[in-house]
């Protein structure tokens, strides 16, 4: 493999690394469970210089790859819905991020509706992540945490903090064959206080960093015509 080779593919492999400007780790003991293999995951640095946890084959050949299939995105583990994270902006999160997936990469590459030989096959999840602050307990595991920020406003009530965490397997459509995985996190628009309800808009930033950072580095190896 040649070097611009290998950069082109540890620079895929960082996919997702813009939106929210806190610690863009998830804790090994947040894990979901969603990957079959986290031994395998090593701390990295992206291209736009944010932390992520990643691991991709060696014998990588994005050239051979002509189309990507975007499987629907799923929340795992499966979440309960709150007062505060309904139903529908649970359904609104995953479609979304679905929608920012395929609107950045169909600007480099075939999107299709089904998996084939030479397509490239991305398994998104939505993941739980589990904070707390200090002096008071973590919030139930759920796909979007909310942990109490440091700040407070001039009425003396806390914001809330919004984060999302994400775990990705990119797979060979013909063989099934595991090329990739990621785990990353990120923090979207804090919420007034813990009567506020969330929205779809308090993490699109996040999901649409993820989605331009896997544009861009996929752009970084797609061959020169």
């Amino acid at each position: 493999m040649t070097m611009r080779s290998m950069s082109g593919v540890l620079a895929f492999a960082a996919l997702m690394a813009l939106g929210g400007c806190s610690s863009t780790m998830v804790e090994p003991e947040h894990y979901s469970g969603f990957l079959p293999d986290y031994q395998r995951l090593k701390e990295e640095e992206s291209a736009s210089g944010a932390k992520v946890a990643r691991w991709v084959d060696p014998s990588l050949n994005l050239s051979r790859y002509n189309s990507v299939y975007i499987e629907p995105s799923q929340f795992y583990p499966r979440p309960q819905p709150t007062d505060q994270i309904s139903q529908n902006t649970l359904k609104d999160i995953a479609q979304y991020y679905d929608t920012a997936l395929k609107r950045e990469l169909g600007k480099v590459i075939r999107v299709v509706n089904s998996p084939a030989a030479d397509s490239l096959v991305i398994r998104p999840a939505i993941t739980a992540v589990s904070s707390s602050t200090e002096g008071l307990k973590p919030y139930e595991v759920i796909p979007i945490a909310l942990v109490v920020a440091a700040t407070t406003t001039a009425v003396g009530a806390r914001d809330q903090e919004v984060q999302i965490a994400t775990e990705a397997m990119f797979l060979d459509g013909g063989n099934s064959k595991l090329l990739a995985e990621v785990v990353r996190k990120g923090t979207g628009t804090a919420l007034e206080n813990k009567e506020t309800a969330l929205t779809v808009q308090n993490i699109k930033p996040v999901v649409d960093g993820w989605a331009q950072d896997l544009r861009l580095a996929y752009e970084r190896l797609k061959p020169r015509q």
